[in-house]
């Protein structure tokens, strides 16, 4: 991965009116540094306009769906080690954990293995957003079993939350955006 982080680093002086006013709002609720809030976030500020609803979307996958957060934490995870998303893994460890995704679930997604599945839905919840990244279809056995352990909104919910973080991946692999220092990273750097 060497070199990381490739956005240029802005001072909040250096925003634009429109990027202090986006800057502002997804500052809510995080620790910023001058002009810099980490993750995704500097690079949706450079387009105020596209940024502010990205953030505003991102909010409500996370915080505004009817399927359980587990499950939502769980496709999440599932998404970041499909993209190899360093930063993507490192934010949502820890909230699959407080959401309740058992640590032999997530260290087996982290690994690239499959998990010994205790709970149906996280099962569910696994091949489908499985099967949409590596085959970008759903086979009808795993719609059907999600169907029955998630219903048609948390299939909706998280078939579009992974397309989310898909997006949300590729912006942070784009411009390889690092973890906070000291921090580790989550799966192999690589070069190039």
């Amino acid at each position: 991965m060497g070199n990381l982080g490739r956005l240029t680093r802005r001072t909040y002086a250096e925003l634009t009116d429109e990027q202090k006013e986006a800057f502002d709002g997804m500052a809510q609720g995080r620790n910023p540094d001058d002009g810099h809030l980490g993750g995704p976030f500097d690079a949706w500020v450079l387009n105020p306009k596209l940024g502010k609803r990205i953030s505003s979307l991102g909010g409500a996958f996370r915080f505004k769906t009817v399927t359980d957060r587990r499950y939502v934490e769980l496709v999440i995870l599932v998404t970041g080690h499909y993209y190899q998303a360093q930063f993507e893994w490192y934010a949502h460890e820890p909230m699959a954990r407080d959401a309740g995704v058992p640590e032999a679930v997530i260290q087996a997604i982290k690994a690239g293995e499959t998990p010994a599945f205790e709970d149906p839905k996280d099962e569910a919840a696994y091949r489908l957003a499985m099967e949409l990244h590596h085959s970008h279809q759903l086979s009808d056995a795993t719609y059907a079993f999600a169907l029955e352990q998630l219903d048609e909104v948390g299939i909706a919910e998280l078939a579009n939350l992974a397309g989310f973080y898909t997006m949300v991946s590729m912006n942070l692999n784009a411009f390889r955006v690092p973890l906070p220092e000291g921090a580790e990273y989550p799966f192999p750097l690589t070069s190039g």
